[in-house]
């Protein structure tokens, strides 16, 4: 096992400057610049499940998301009318998770999903079984020195400490036994890694090497709480 430096991490102060702002409160985001204005992050995931609980917003999103880019497209390949179509990209960019990029073309705004991520960790962060790979508080001090507003700041050098930190991260974001595809996967863990020292592919690379997930033909799960304790 290599030794470890310092495995202290130094604090980077957050500055949060509030700038008065003189324009009105209509103002799109800068990445996608056609996205109403949304809802805040409570009432927006309230509001959620019922976006999604009609079939044709579904597919209408589906279709988006698999790279039909304007509404035509949409219809097609979700085999709606040009009446459900409109009505359906109509509340999905109210949701504002359907937008036009650039370009012109409808994208997913998948930073909107991330916001709507943070907004309800913080109130499922209840750690699970007392440190489960440390014992008593010690795990819990490892991650709040190397995890900080459900964000990874970087992983720890010395090997045991990596241990306690991947863990959290998998027990946070996956469960177990369900089957993830690759592309999920790496959805879910850039939102760990943003901002952070380590990219999404090294972190699931680790979560791998560290038998948090099991990988076969591309398809990810992590293991169930029985075979995971047997083998850690």
């Amino acid at each position: 096992m290599p030794n470890d430096r310092s495995d202290s991490s130094a604090e980077d102060p957050e500055s949060s400057p509030s700038s008065p702002s003189s324009q009105r409160s209509r103002s799109p985001q800068p990445s996608q610049p056609s996205v109403e204005a949304p809802s805040s992050s409570a009432s927006a995931l309230a509001a959620l499940p019922a976006l999604f609980a009609e079939e044709g917003r579904v597919r209408a999103f589906a279709a988006v998301a698999l790279g039909a880019g304007d509404a035509a497209r949409v219809a097609r390949a979700a085999g709606l009318s040009a009446k459900e179509t409109s009505g359906a990209l109509r509340r999905l960019r109210e949701q504002g998770v359907v937008a036009s990029g650039p370009d012109g073309r409808l994208v997913v705004v998948h930073d909107r999903f991330r916001e709507l991520a943070r907004a309800v960790r913080p109130a499922s962060w209840a750690p699970e079984a007392p440190a489960a790979a440390a014992g008593d508080g010690r795990a819990d001090m490892i991650v709040r020195t190397f995890v900080r507003d459900g964000r990874l700041v970087r992983l720890p050098a010395r090997w045991t400490r990596k241990k306690v930190v991947l863990r959290h991260i998998a027990e946070q974001t996956f469960a177990p036994g369900v089957e993830y595809p690759e592309r999920t996967v790496d959805e879910k863990l850039r939102a760990w890694c943003e901002d952070g020292e380590v990219d999404h592919v090294t972190l699931r690379r680790h979560l791998v090497d560290f038998g948090h997930l099991r990988r076969s033909d591309g398809i990810y799960a992590r293991p169930a709480e029985s075979a995971r304790t047997g083998t850690a």
